[in-house]
């Protein structure tokens, strides 16, 4: 992982910024980009959400199809011309972003210059609450104690860091406890097109990710992946086993805004 340098901000209340939703949160779970929205407006942000976006592009890329990633990333070049910083709600896609959308382009000098350009306003969801707006729990509502895992892809902890920026703002919310497994830095098993083409090994994988989330007694899990969130919550009801799962936005609104589990409103299963 690259160091990264965080702008000061002289006026936070007067910040623009662009979101990119990802494909997965626009197709299967969009509560998630909303409540990213309402977490950046809560601290003065105002939201900014082209209409022309679509896919990061890295399904083609990480499947070796450089030519159909590189016309996915082009289509979207120009989609956010402001000098503001593009807050993406999954640390995969930040990644691919950040670090590979320039990659692309080698052989493009003018693309390239846009794609490293952009790629340096490319910031994590929880990374930018954490090092730019600088956020601050302390007057989040007394909610009853809640125990939690945490999970992050492999690609936004290699190349993100997001773990240690959902360890930070886990462990700052009142009332709730993060809880360590064992089998917390391996992979969830869904790896994108790896899940498709070894299924039995994918399988695998998060039958243990499930059984060492439930072996602390935690029945929730959080991460800022929704790929990594769909694979887990899918197995943990295929197994039926007591384990929910929330996007990082959903959740640290959920309980700034002193709103319990649904799990605990309803009585039941999501």
């Amino acid at each position: 992982m690259r160091p990264r340098h965080y702008p000061a901000l002289a006026d936070q209340r007067n910040l623009h910024a662009y979101l990119f939703a990802t494909c997965v949160i626009d197709l299967f779970m969009p509560e998630a980009g909303l409540d990213a929205v309402r977490l950046l407006e809560h601290e003065g942000v105002t939201v900014h959400f082209p209409r022309g976006q679509s896919c990061c592009g890295q399904p083609a890329y990480s499947s070796g199809n450089p030519e159909q990633a590189r016309a996915v990333v082009r289509a979207q070049l120009d989609l956010f011309p402001q000098p503001w910083p593009v807050i993406v709600p999954s640390g995969s896609c930040a990644g691919m972003m950040r670090h590979h959308w320039p990659e692309l382009f080698d052989d493009d000098p003018d693309a390239a210059a846009k794609a490293r350009e952009l790629a340096g306003r490319i910031y994590e969801l929880s990374e930018f609450l954490l090092h730019v707006l600088h956020v601050d729990f302390q007057a989040a509502p007394a909610l009853a104690n809640e125990q939690v895992v945490l999970h992050t892809s492999c690609g936004a902890r290699r190349e993100m860091g997001t773990r240690e920026h959902g360890v930070a703002l886990l462990d700052a919310l009142p009332g709730v406890t993060r809880v360590e497994h064992k089998r917390e830095s391996e992979c969830c098993g869904f790896g994108g097109t790896f899940s498709l083409k070894h299924p039995d090994i994918s399988g695998a994988m998060v039958a243990d990710k499930v059984a060492a989330a439930c072996a602390t007694g935690c029945t929730r899990l959080v991460s800022a992946d929704c790929g990594c969130l769909l694979n887990i919550g899918h197995a943990a009801r295929r197994q039926g086993a007591p384990l929910q799962v929330e996007h990082m936005a959903s959740f640290l609104w959920r309980r700034l805004n002193g709103h319990v589990a649904a799990t605990e409103q309803e009585g039941g299963a999501q």
